[in-house]
């Protein structure tokens, strides 16, 4: 009796899915990204497009869980000191480079100098005055102050660990022939082939230092030009995983079919918002009240409940809602044509016998259909009730908006940023007058106010949590009132994938961290 009994509770358990599959080793996980990977050294560069296969490639010194706790990775242990002016690293005695050769405290001190002096968020390793190695398992980060994102900044998509041998040959690191081909990481798995602007490959590291990982033996990650294109992968069977989708019809059509999942998990660190940039060095968007004006006539309720049918949320300024800077106690622009038009006459505008009074040009990131290119598409009609004649302008390829951005000959532009896990990473490069600069994602509303400046060089360097949530209330409340650009949604982002795909990544870094835990079942 006592075993029937053990036997049916065993088979009730199985039922419920109580029990854990054990996880299978082998197999080739197809992934899917709307923008093609033109590098892999996410040292200098940012976007998913690189820090999804970065942190295949390359391994970080730490690792963070779904609740933003700091996890032992490359760095088996670590110290802050109590002044806070350093960080010590104690690394694993068994990683391997790709190549074979061991990696040491050299290559940590490399790679974090690297990331420091070539990264487009130049605010995240500002602090970092030098790297000592007093033997080969140990890196002393010293600082010149306080560093309160320090250890969000040593994550997977943000600090790779690089081969100092293969790097650090005196190539120039942006053009370094390595960053596209023959990558020689420290990661879970390896590049193996590259087709570029289609696909590209990744295979299982046999002698990656955690034991039994990865998984699976191969990764390959396919660019879809469309999410038309990706959800008929999906249903063919033929597409496992894609990441960072917020198309909204393919979404639902995905979650009415039983064979494929779909989660909103793995994007609580990306932080990410939807925005209108306006090109504040251009006349008129050098009048406030012109800016003012353009968030008067956009109706952000509209864009959520019609646009996003509810599955984004409207934005209320410059950090997410989901972090602990955040502010709601900002200025506010609500739905109003009739203040919008006020504004417009104020700023000396008039309409002229066709009803227009300004005509602008509105590019947009491409590869996000309905966070920028339907929203770049609803300002016409939107702006045109204002008297403001837009004129669309499709991008040709991420890197034709990229140059646009960086060379800012741009009117207005739908742009969007993530906060990656601290605003001192992924929000002060926005607004920092020392941040303009010819490189996309950067400040490229060329905004100005030495007050924000001031305020953010204060939140960098403050270690109390109280304090510097006081700091950047101060900052939300300054930038919201000043809209160099205007804050729209946060974005909607969500993993969709094959029911056969186990432990989907659901980090606060998703699959912009190591996927070594993925695994396929039959």
């Amino acid at each position: 009796m006592r075993a029937k009994c053990i036997l049916a509770g065993a088979l009730m358990l199985m039922a419920s899915g109580a029990v854990a599959q054990e996880p299978k080793r082998g197999g080739t996980l197809v992934m899917g990204q709307s923008v093609p990977t033109s590098i892999f050294n996410n040292a200098i560069a940012s976007g998913t497009g690189v820090m999804v296969p970065g942190a295949q490639l390359f391994a970080s010194p730490l690792m963070h869980d779904e609740n933003w706790n700091p996890k032992p990775y490359l760095a088996e242990s670590w110290e802050i000191s109590p002044d806070a002016l350093s960080v010590t690293l104690h690394l694993r005695k068994d990683a391997l480079f790709h190549d074979g050769k061991p990696i040491t405290s050299e290559d940590v001190a490399f790679s974090i100098l690297t990331i420091r002096d070539n990264h487009p968020f130049n605010t995240m390793l500002r602090p970092v005055d030098g790297v000592d190695t007093p033997d080969a398992h140990t890196a002393v980060i010293r600082l010149k102050s306080p560093h309160p994102a320090i250890l969000y900044a040593m994550g997977p998509p943000l600090m790779p660990i690089l081969p100092k041998h293969v790097y650090g040959d005196g190539k120039p690191i942006k053009q370094h022939p390595n960053n596209a081909r023959d990558v020689v990481g420290s990661g879970p798995f390896k590049l193996v082939d590259v087709k570029p602007g289609d696909q590209f490959v990744l295979e299982r590291f046999d002698k990656f230092f955690l034991p039994g990982k990865p998984y699976l033996d191969r990764i390959i990650v396919k660019t879809y030009p469309d999410s038309q294109t990706s959800i008929l992968e999906f249903e063919a069977g033929r597409l496992h995983i894609q990441p960072f989708f917020n198309r909204v019809l393919e979404l639902e059509r995905a979650k009415g079919n039983a064979q494929l999942g779909v989660t909103n998990k793995g994007y609580e660190a990306v932080g990410g918002i939807n925005w209108l940039l306006f090109n504040n060095k251009k006349k008129p968007f050098d009048d406030i009240r012109v800016r003012q004006a353009i968030a008067y006539a956009i109706d952000k309720n509209f864009i959520v409940k019609a646009l996003h049918k509810g599955l984004s949320k409207a934005a209320t300024g410059p950090i997410h809602s989901g972090f602990p800077q955040y502010s709601p106690d900002v200025s506010t622009y609500p739905y109003d044509l009739k203040k919008a038009e006020e504004l417009l006459e104020a700023a000396g505008l008039k309409k002229g016998a066709d009803g227009i009074r300004l005509k602008v040009t509105c590019d947009y990131y491409p590869g996000d259909e309905d966070g920028q290119k339907r929203l770049a598409e609803y300002m016409k009609p939107a702006l045109k009730r204002v008297g403001i004649d837009v004129e669309v302008r499709a991008p040709a390829d991420f890197a034709a908006w990229a140059k646009r951005m960086a060379e800012k000959d741009f009117d207005i532009s739908m742009d969007a940023a993530f906060a990656w896990g601290d605003p001192v990473i992924g929000v002060n490069r926005t607004y920092l007058s020392s941040n303009i600069r010819p490189l996309v994602f950067t400040n490229n509303a060329q905004y100005a106010n030495p007050k924000v400046d001031e305020l953010l060089a204060a939140a960098e360097r403050e270690p109390d949590t109280a304090k510097r949530k006081a700091i950047y209330v101060e900052f939300q409340k300054i930038v919201t009132a000043d809209v160099p650009l205007y804050w729209l949604t946060e974005l909607p982002y969500h993993t969709i994938y094959s029911k056969k795909v186990q432990n989907v990544p659901t980090t606060i870094w998703g699959t912009a961290s190591p996927m070594m835990d993925v695994w396929l079942s039959e």
